[in-house]
């Protein structure tokens, strides 16, 4: 793909569905700055991630409107006109879908489908791009890990976001409705939630390190992932929407450089500049659901969009590590400590 997936948004109506969470605002301020006609659709659920600084100093280039996308008949108003959807609403958070399936069945199951619904009786000819999730591939056979293999979630959230995943297959398929999913792995960076640590280890760990707190380890930290700063996760969004040889596919949207939680947290430690890290065992409950060593093959978005990540993982932190410094008041509810692990 050549720029012109950048020209493409010039002057279009596009919708980001979680607009005011982490990578939904993001993904506006990229959107804003194409020139595209930008409607951000939150329902502002208390620990889920949104945030209205998210959007400072593009408030007044955005149209906001708070709903829940499982309100099917806003849901069929809001869809009108749009030529690109961006499907980023979701609950995320894999321990929250143990505590509470049936939650996050409804937003995940119920959710998707109300949107496409919507789109299929009132804009059928728009295009959507789901954020998927690499939790639906569970624990890998072999790595990295491909769209061949197979799909096998170990919690609750996973299935439940590789059924949205494949209801948007289906609609694209039988109904029409052009779409794709992306399966992003660890997407870290500015605008994150670091409120709680049950979205994104990797936030809590930036989280606990600017607050000069212990950074806990599970197990000896030899588990290794894949990291992709939200820029990278951005520039895929934009590139998928703008590209119809991605419609009716799955793509992994990983990073480049897989490093163990040993090498990350110690890596965080000297860039902050604070925090230390220790070693705990395993809680049997973590234990259970988690995958072990997990990076994804991210060939085939590549081949076909041109997409590669481009920002390193230090420079990345930094970054990360900068903007939280600089906002932190907006991040972190008084008093601003409390534990956690991953």
């Amino acid at each position: 793909m050549t720029e012109d997936h950048l020209a493409f948004y010039q002057g279009r109506k596009v919708m980001i569905t979680g607009g005011l969470g982490f990578i939904g605002s993001n993904l506006a301020r990229r959107l804003v700055g194409l020139g595209a006609d930008v409607l951000l659709v939150d329902s502002l659920i208390p620990d889920y991630g949104s945030n209205l600084f998210n959007i400072d100093g593009i408030e007044d280039r955005v149209h906001v409107n708070v709903a829940d996308v499982r309100q099917q008949s806003t849901m069929n108003y809001l869809v009108k006109d749009c030529e690109v959807i961006f499907n980023l609403a979701g609950q995320v958070s894999h321990i929250d879908s143990m505590r509470d399936p049936y939650a996050d069945l409804e937003i995940n199951c119920r959710g998707q489908l109300t949107l496409l619904e919507a789109c299929r009786y009132n804009n059928p000819g728009t295009k959507v791009v789901y954020a998927g999730t690499r939790q639906v591939y569970g624990r890998p056979d072999s790595l990295p890990v491909t769209e061949l293999h197979l799909v096998r979630p170990t919690d609750v959230n996973g299935i439940n976001k590789a059924a949205g995943e494949y209801y948007h297959l289906v609609y694209n398929n039988v109904f029409g409705i052009r779409a794709c999913s992306l399966r992003l792995t660890n997407v870290y960076g500015p605008r994150q939630l670091i409120k709680h640590d049950r979205q994104g280890f990797i936030a809590w760990f930036v989280r606990l390190a600017i607050e000069g707190q212990t950074i806990q380890i599970y197990g000896d930290g030899s588990q290794r992932r894949d990291f992709v700063f939200v820029d990278d996760a951005v520039d895929a969004f934009v590139r998928a929407g703008a590209d119809d040889v991605c419609n009716g596919e799955v793509f992994n949207v990983g990073g480049s450089e897989p490093m163990s939680h040993r090498d990350l947290s110690a890596l965080l430690v000297e860039i902050a500049g604070s925090g230390r890290v220790e070693y705990i065992p395993w809680p049997p409950e973590k234990k259970a659901i988690d995958i072990g060593d997990f990076y994804a093959d991210s060939s085939k978005f590549t081949v076909d969009t041109g997409w590669t990540p481009s920002v390193a993982l230090r420079d990345g932190l930094e970054r990360t590590v900068a903007f939280y410094r600089r906002h932190w008041d907006r991040y972190v509810d008084p008093p601003g400590r409390a534990g956690g692990r991953a």
